[in-house]
């Protein structure tokens, strides 16, 4: 088995787990989260585009339900050892699957939770997994139970979040050293990637943002590429990937001289960075993050230009997104504790100007300041 995590540690996941069953009073629990299973057993798959269960029970008892394509998947990356099938067919339907794999692990008539959020459980397999149950168990909604545990890093899993933020840091560097007057997007992209893989990393949860010129104020990969100009400004957001676990920085770099707004821009997104790293300790929410990144963005009279969310946590994710809860956004009460992995990101777009502004990094949350990982210097990059 390929396991990332040592025998103790799983076994503390799994305790952990069942704790919080007992707190929500529940008998089982199906997870479809592609996050909830790696953490809980090592499972490691993209396999999730398709239906797969992984059922927990308040005894630790565990079983996964998934396709043939999967079995060994399974085998050679979990702890797990009652692997279940369900067929492929024209008149496949894996929710009765489901339901037959918990009767026989006598679930009938008893209160279930279920990960309904999940990329994993498409609204049709869940309207199914509904109807398969209706008159046999009471599914209740647990879809944060798991992420909930997952948002506090152990000991294990720091140090892969911190051989993500060298990996981070590498493409950074390589971007840096790639960007010039008449480079290729692909270009800076490619370099950026073969940093990250030649030594050792994942591939991310999802695509890379790479824009410049006006497309440097997108938040999201847009396929196409372009040749920087002399005059030119570039947006990039990545993250180094270590066995799933992500560490993100994101800046713009301006090619030639700066505009003056480009240079009034960094000042404030800087300030505004150093005010929320100063707010993500033990004692404070995620919404006083976004206060603090809110209050220093207002002060300098770019309440219309920043967005309404300034980061996310970060940890082992899967396609399609590396966003994690908990999310910094206004008057969001989710306690911020030692272990927590956070991406803050300070994101200026000016449409009327055509300016970007972004600077971003991933910090842990300690007993008192947090720790910066990756992107050491603040300044603005100009090439």
């Amino acid at each position: 088995m390929a396991l990332h995590f040592t025998a103790a540690e799983f076994a503390r996941r799994r305790n952990a787990l069942l704790v919080a069953m007992e707190r929500e009073r529940l008998d089982a629990l199906f997870l479809f989260q592609q996050e909830s299973m790696f953490w809980l057993t090592g499972y490691d798959t993209f396999g999730f585009c398709f239906f797969q269960c992984l059922v927990v029970k308040a005894d630790g008892t565990m079983a996964l339900l998934t396709r043939s394509a999967d079995v060994r998947q399974a085998r050679q990356t979990s702890n797990l050892t009652d692997i279940r099938i369900w067929k492929d067919g024209a008149d496949a339907n894996p929710a009765r699957d489901l339901l037959a794999l918990a009767q026989d692990l006598g679930l009938a008539g008893q209160r279930i939770g279920v990960e309904f959020e999940s990329y994993g459980l498409v609204a049709s397999n869940g309207r199914r997994l509904e109807a398969a149950f209706a008159s046999v168990s009471d599914l209740v909604d647990a879809s944060t139970i798991v992420t909930r545990l997952r948002a506090v890093k152990s000991a294990e899993e720091i140090v892969f979040v911190r051989r993500a933020a060298v990996l981070s840091d590498a493409a950074d560097s390589a971007a840096l050293d790639a960007i010039r007057a008449g480079a290729d997007e692909g270009e800076i992209l490619a370099a950026q990637h073969n940093a990250i893989f030649s030594a050792g990393g994942d591939y991310p949860a999802n695509e890379f943002i790479i824009g410049s010129g006006r497309d440097a104020l997108l938040c999201r990969y847009k396929s196409g590429r372009r040749r920087l100009d002399a005059q030119d400004q570039i947006t990039l957001e990545f993250a180094g990937v270590e066995r799933h676990y992500h560490a993100a920085i994101m800046r713009t770099v301006v090619i030639g001289e700066p505009k003056p707004l480009h240079l009034r821009y960094h000042a404030a997104a800087r300030a505004a960075l150093l005010a929320c790293e100063a707010e993500l300790r033990p004692g404070r929410t995620a919404g006083d993050v976004f206060a603090a990144h809110a209050r220093i963005f207002d002060k300098h009279g770019l309440s219309s230009h920043r967005l309404n969310a300034c980061g996310y946590s970060l940890g082992a994710k899967f396609t399609p997104s590396w966003m994690d809860w908990p999310m910094f956004y206004e008057a969001n009460d989710w306690p911020l504790e030692a272990g927590m992995v956070m991406f803050a990101h300070m994101i200026l777009m000016d449409s009327g100007t055509e300016t970007a502004m972004c600077l971003g990094r991933t910090y842990l949350v300690g007993q008192g300041a947090a720790e910066p990982v990756n992107l050491p210097d603040l300044d603005l990059a100009v090439r």
